[in-house]
């Protein structure tokens, strides 16, 4: 065999081997993108496997259970439940926000659904279990009780209504609770104006919270330390009125008592047509 000849066939041998290895490599690429691919699962079948994760306390399992069942049916009514229901999942798991954005995206697509008022109680759920302590910033507070009135007056026959309500009023005295925080802080500093904003507040705004007592006192003293008396004396009147046995009232009696005055309401005070709203 020539020289010419050997060399056609060894470039002939050389091309095959690299086009075997080639469709090799090809092969073994095709089977490692085929353990990415999902399998699909009937709609039933996943929302049982997911409401069967979710009894055992396998939440992860049942939220990528529920998940799945909304990109493999997005259609079905199977997926409209999961999405509900993975909303729920997340707020067991703590991922809050989680569960704030899949029940509003439900609100979004099923806002006249049945199932509707309770994915706007897990909102409301989610946003409460975030409320922080007094010292800290109440954003949380106002988000939860926006969230529980949305709930009250659009399902107010919902059997949520009732513990919305109660979270409701819970929130209130948090941000009520925030105002005697930051007053005390300026009363304690002899900034008695921005003291006295903040009282004010609470007396207009939050009377049916277990602050209002406390805010009535220091009104009296703050008033009676800027030596504003008819307002300090009708503070300790409306006090005195709505809570008698309160002890925040016997200190604020016997504070006036200690300068020869005592307790007399001025109707044109506003705080004489605040306290006309106490209980309203």
């Amino acid at each position: 065999m020539n020289k010419g000849r050997r060399g056609r066939l060894a470039l002939t041998a050389s091309l095959l081997a690299a086009a075997a290895l080639l469709s090799a490599c090809q092969t073994e690429k095709d089977l490692d993108l085929s353990s990415y691919v999902e399998t699909t699962e009937p709609a039933d079948v996943l929302y049982n496997q997911a409401l069967a994760n979710l009894n055992a306390g396998r939440l992860n399992e049942a939220s990528k259970k529920f998940q799945a069942l909304d990109r493999q049916h997005p259609y079905s009514e199977y997926a409209r439940r999961a999405l509900v229901m993975n909303a729920f999942t997340s707020y067991r798991m703590g991922k809050y926000e989680d569960a704030i954005g899949t029940a509003k995206r439900y609100l979004t697509l099923y806002s006249n659904n049945e199932d509707a008022a309770y994915a706007q109680y897990i909102i409301g759920l989610s946003y409460h279990k975030q409320i922080q302590d007094v010292t800290r910033d109440q954003r949380e507070s106002r988000q939860t009780i926006a969230a529980m009135e949305e709930l009250v007056q659009r399902w107010p026959d919902s059997e949520y209504v009732a513990d919305a309500q109660a979270k409701i009023r819970f929130a209130r005295d948090q941000l009520a609770g925030k105002e005697m925080q930051v007053g005390r802080y300026y009363q304690e500093r002899r900034e008695y104006i921005a003291a006295v904003k903040r009282f004010r507040t609470v007396v207009e705004q939050y009377s049916n919270t277990r602050h209002i007592e406390e805010a009535l006192a220091r009104l009296v003293e703050s008033y009676y330390a800027m030596g504003l008396t008819s307002e300090a004396q009708t503070a300790a009147a409306v006090l005195g009125h709505n809570y008698p046995d309160s002890q925040w009232y016997k200190d604020s009696f016997k504070l006036l008592q200690s300068n020869g005055l005592e307790p007399r309401e001025n109707a044109g005070s506003w705080i004489s047509k605040a306290g006309k709203l106490f209980g309203a």
